[in-house]
């Protein structure tokens, strides 16, 4: 099975809330790891520097197969 890793970056804020960027997608972790090595010190990485998340995924396959619902507002 062929995979990929993806690289996102993370930060949480009480305005926004969970604020997530796509990096990359990356052949093997251990490019995904040099991406974060390589980016960490921009700015906004630096000041989150726990915010690095990297994910495994086999390529042609669902991965998302819940669904979704929406949260009401409150009034």
């Amino acid at each position: 099975m062929e995979v990929v890793f993806v690289l996102h970056h993370v930060r949480s804020d009480d305005e926004y809330g969970d604020n997530a960027k796509l990096i990359g997608v990356y052949r093997t972790a251990s490019a995904a790891e040099a991406a974060t090595k390589r980016l960490g010190g921009q700015p906004g990485f630096a000041d989150h520097p726990s915010g690095w998340q990297i994910g495994r995924y086999d390529l042609d396959q669902d991965h998302w197969i819940e669904g979704f619902g929406f949260v009401e507002p409150d009034e």
